[in-house]
């Protein structure tokens, strides 16, 4: 694990983003979303099914997330790039989406957290993965850190 904090804290595995992006999205469709690249690290890892913000259409994007009760915490770190990745736009648009964790689909309602809230949920996000904090500094923006709440339905 500590082999994938340094990495993740590297600049120019920032880079290499579409790659690990793609490859990430060919192993959960292989594994029927049971194994992401967060596996190998250690991290728990989930893809969440959105509504496109302008396009309307179904987005598909696996990411990092922390188990808080029975939600999740999740963070557009973007792996520092200084614009917020278009995911975050998707949940502000239409907070009603999907989490396939483990290859379970789950309906989720999408929070956006701020303030202390925020703050809180930060801290528990940087105890799993001190890395994001590396990405704070390279990105110069304050991360979109969201809950993802059970929905009905």
């Amino acid at each position: 694990m500590a082999v994938a904090r340094w990495l993740g804290e590297q600049t120019w595995l920032a880079r290499l983003r579409p790659v690990v992006m793609a490859f990430d999205r060919a192993l959960y469709r292989i594994s029927g979303g049971r194994v992401m690249t967060t596996t190998f690290s250690g991290q728990k890892g989930l893809t969440l099914i959105s509504t496109g913000a302008k396009s309307g259409l179904r987005r598909e994007t696996p990411m990092q997330y922390v188990p808080d009760g029975d939600s999740v915490l999740v963070a557009g770190t973007n792996w520092g790039q200084p614009n917020h990745p278009a995911w975050t736009a998707n949940l502000l648009r239409h907070p009603d989406a999907q989490a396939n964790i483990g290859g379970t689909v789950r309906p989720v309602h999408a929070r956006l957290l701020e303030g202390a809230e925020r703050d809180e949920a930060w801290g528990k996000m940087l105890a799993v993965w001190p890395a994001f904090d590396g990405y704070v500094t390279r990105s110069g923006r304050q991360p979109r850190v969201f809950r993802l709440v059970p929905a009905s339905g």
